[in-house]
């Protein structure tokens, strides 16, 4: 009983010893789980989400492997190095690392990764067509869409992951042909609305090519008008706020 007791009483030290940011952080990242999860994201326990620690830009947070993305607490997320080592936790890491700390590595405006599959970003990507402005969602992506053929295998090397952080370039998502969008962001915010609406300019695509010729996209500048409004910070958190309280509501 007594030893039961030193144990709890060390990992409170612990936890108390994390910096607050830190905790902030990993609370965001696991209302982004359960907030990617309702809205049709998981795909059993794949997918995944890190988040660049603003303290020191050579380490990550990551979701653990053999868990869904609302399945991420306090205690499974994973501290990570830019070359995909574990430095801090003792949960499995994701094999596909590798897509986290290749792009983290080369884009130091991007802090948050995710990756997932969703059914129509994967089907968008076998097409081999890229994602048009046949809606709003669709104009977030306008011209900042790569696209990853090298393999539909797991990513699970420093070379692979190089490959997909070059057909990302500067982009804000690239498909990986026959699996699934890698998205990123700024914030934790913005990399979650951003897949979320991925998906839902993938699906009206899909629907509007499925019942014939669809009518020609709107003019470059208005397209790129659209993309600069929708685009500011506080819409991706406006949004993600509103759908992390919805779950709250819903009791998940």
């Amino acid at each position: 009983m007594a030893k039961r007791v030193r144990v709890a009483k060390a990992k409170r030290s612990k936890a108390n010893r994390e910096p607050a940011l830190h905790r902030e952080i990993k609370q965001r990242l696991i209302a982004a789980g359960k907030v990617l999860v309702a809205e049709g994201q998981d795909d059993f326990t794949r997918g995944h989400i890190s988040f660049r620690l603003p303290d020191d830009p050579n380490l990550f947070f990551m979701k653990a492997h053999s868990i869904g993305l609302d399945e991420i607490t306090l205690a499974n997320i994973l501290t990570i190095d830019l070359e995909g080592n574990v430095v801090a936790g003792t949960a499995r890491r994701h094999s596909e690392v590798y897509i986290h700390s290749e792009i983290l590595k080369v884009r130091p405006d991007v802090n948050c990764v995710i990756h997932t599959h969703p059914t129509y970003s994967v089907a968008l990507s076998a097409t081999g067509r890229t994602l048009k402005c046949y809606s709003q969602p669709g104009a977030l992506f306008y011209e900042a869409l790569g696209t990853y053929t090298d393999t539909i295998a797991l990513i699970r090397s420093h070379a692979l992951g190089a490959g997909v952080a070059r057909a990302l370039g500067s982009g804000r998502g690239v498909l990986l042909k026959n699996h699934g969008p890698v998205v990123t962001g700024a914030s934790i915010e913005e990399a979650v609305i951003s897949t979320i609406m991925l998906e839902n300019g993938a699906m009206v695509q899909l629907l509007a090519e499925a019942a014939g010729d669809p009518a020609p996209e709107f003019p470059r500048e208005s397209i790129e008008q659209l993309k600069r409004e929708i685009s500011q910070p506080e819409q991706f958190k406006v949004n993600f706020d509103y759908l992390a309280r919805r779950i709250k509501r819903r009791g998940k």
